[in-house]
């Protein structure tokens, strides 16, 4: 990372600039607030792939058509405990929050609460919902599909997404734990990373159109964004090629959000989203999302199992080291660390993300850097 064109910038900052930007491309002040405040907050976590680096992605998609500003979100249908919303094509951090409030009103009624969404859009990092339940004593489960940029165990093509998974669950004396990983190796964005950095990828990560493993994010980030056609190599699934080191795994974790998310509230699935027409425009992308909550008092007293959770954390975190180590880490710990450090000195943002921001505050005459703004060099 070049010092001299790094940036760190506060959140409450960055946040602000953000919302501003969306507010400027027609989304109201409350949903902009949001957007801002899911992409933000990935960065103040360490989650750059999910973080601002995506504002530019975002207003294209908006420009273009594909997401809809001022979306008609609508409760399709509805029980005491489940829910379908259909999010009219609009932006999915908007729609997701909405969700994961109504999963959460429906467990402090009955214990449990269970939402899906079609029609939705990409809706940033999974763990950003799963851990509204935290707030309110309650284990929260978020999970989406995505464009497919995975290969199926055995496969050449792209057919499936990234399809993230989340939990979070709350603990006693010690932090929450926070999982939240996508079901292939790694995710589009940690590749957008590489990509930028010019770093080689992993061999084992992805493949190229012919199915062998390669090194180049450019070469993979170029196939996958291809509209016209199938969308030969992509991601591996977690556990990488084949069987032998759990792919297999990876792969049925992949389809099973894919069930959940997609097929159950009627939201596109494997290849069948992010499509064109016969032109080649766009088409809404019908992302699914699927979140749920259940209320830990429901199942036994709160700080009796707070107290488990604790015990079961230290139990695993004060077991011993493999050679060479010096901590193991829980789930969300690092994140939260990293959340510490970036609330005390701000955020670091790598030199192409500070052009792209600088780029869009000239175009849309919002400014970027403020008072709380300082280079690293």
């Amino acid at each position: 990372m070049d010092p001299e064109n790094s940036l760190r910038i506060m959140p409450d900052s960055l946040k602000a600039f953000c919302a501003r930007i969306f507010e400027r491309h027609g989304i109201s002040v409350e949903d902009a607030a949001t957007v801002a405040d899911s992409l933000v907050e990935a960065d103040v976590r360490g989650i750059s792939s999910h973080g601002v680096a995506r504002l530019g992605a975002y207003l294209g998609e908006l420009r273009a058509g594909y997401i809809q500003p001022r979306a008609e979100v609508q409760v399709v249908s509805e029980t005491p405990v489940i829910a379908l919303i259909d999010g009219g094509g609009g932006l999915g951090q908007p729609i997701s929050k909405r969700a994961m409030q109504l999963a959460m009103h429906k467990a402090s009624e009955l214990g449990a609460g269970f939402v899906t969404v079609r029609n939705s859009n990409h809706y940033g990092t999974a763990s950003y919902y799963a851990m509204m339940a935290l707030e309110q004593q309650m284990i929260g489960i978020s999970m989406t599909n995505a464009a497919p940029l995975a290969v199926p165990t055995f496969g050449r093509d792209a057919k499936l997404g990234t399809n993230p998974i989340s939990v979070a669950a709350p603990a006693g004396k010690e932090r929450p734990f926070v999982l939240d990983m996508a079901t292939s190796t790694v995710s589009l964005g940690k590749l957008e990373v590489y990509d930028r950095t010019e770093t080689p990828l992993p061999l084992g990560w992805a493949t190229d159109e012919t199915g062998q493993a390669t090194s180049n994010a450019a070469r993979v980030i170029h196939n996958m964004n291809r509209r016209d056609g199938p969308l030969h190599g992509g991601l591996l699934p977690l556990g990488g090629v084949g069987e032998l080191l759990g792919g297999h795994k990876g792969y049925g974790l992949a389809l099973m959000v894919d069930i959940l998310s997609g097929v159950l509230p009627g939201a596109g699935y494997a290849d069948n989203m992010y499509l064109a027409d016969e032109e080649g425009r766009g088409l809404p992308a019908n992302v699914g999302h699927f979140f749920g909550a259940f209320r830990i008092d429901a199942f036994r007293p709160v700080d009796e199992y707070k107290a488990a959770m604790d015990d079961l954390i230290l139990r695993v975190k004060t077991s011993p080291k493999a050679a060479g180590q010096a901590r193991i880490y829980i789930h969300g710990e690092k994140e939260f660390e990293t959340t510490e450090e970036s609330q005390r000195n701000g955020i670091l943002l790598h030199p192409a993300v500070v052009a792209s921001l600088r780029a869009i505050s000239g175009e849309s005459g919002v400014p970027f850097e403020d008072e709380s703004a300082r280079h690293t060099g």
